[in-house]
C-alpha cells in the first residue's frame, strides 16, 4: 500500500445566519445529503462513520470509509480528526475544519481538509493519483457549496 493525499481550503460569505448553516453542518443526514460520493454518515457520540461510494483511481475502485472525531465549539468551528475505533486498520482518512464568522453580508465560512487514501499502487503514480483526488476534491467542494446553497435557500454575498 502507498499513501496518498490531497488538500483544499475554501471561503465564501454566505447570505445565512450563522445558526441556519451551523444546523446543517452538525446534522450527519444533511452532510451525507450535502456531500456528493458520500452514501451514508453515522454519528456515534463525537464519533462520525463516513462511507463513501466507489471512486475510481487509476483503474482502481476504491470505497473510503473512515471515523472522525468531531469537536464542536458551538456556531464558531468544528474540527474533525481520524480517529478509528480500537483495533481497527482504515486504509482513508480526513482530517480538516469548518469555521464561521461573522460577515457584513452574512457568515464567513471557511473549510480546510486534507484527504489520505492508502491505495495498493506504486509510489510512482503519485502524481497522477493526487491529482485524481485533487480533482475529486474540487468537484466535491463545488457540489457541496451549491447543495449547501440550495438547502440554505440563499447565495453567496
Amino acid at each position: 500500500m502507498t499513501r496518498f493525499s490531497a488538500s483544499t481550503e475554501a471561503t465564501a460569505v454566505v447570505r445565512a445566519t450563522r445558526q441556519e448553516i451551523w444546523d446543517l453542518l452538525v446534522d450527519p443526514d444533511a452532510i451525507a445529503e450535502m456531500t456528493p460520493f458520500v452514501k451514508r454518515i453515522t454519528a456515534d457520540g463525537d464519533h462520525w462513520r463516513w462511507e463513501m461510494s466507489g471512486l475510481e483511481v487509476l483503474g482502481k475502485n476504491v470505497s473510503p470509509a473512515f471515523t472522525e472525531k468531531m469537536t464542536f465549539t458551538d456556531l464558531e468551528r468544528i474540527e474533525f480528526r481520524h480517529d478509528p475505533p480500537a483495533g481497527t486498520t482504515e486504509r482513508s482518512a480526513v482530517e480538516g475544519w469548518y469555521q464561521l464568522s461573522d460577515a457584513e453580508e452574512g457568515t464567513h465560512l471557511a473549510t480546510n481538509l486534507e484527504i489520505t487514501l492508502d491505495l495498493p499502487l506504486p509510489k510512482v503514480s503519485s502524481k497522477a493519483v493526487t491529482a485524481t483526488m485533487s480533482g475529486v476534491i474540487e468537484k466535491m467542494g463545488d457540489r457541496f457549496s451549491k447543495n449547501l446553497l440550495d438547502r440554505l435557500g440563499t447565495t453567496e454575498a
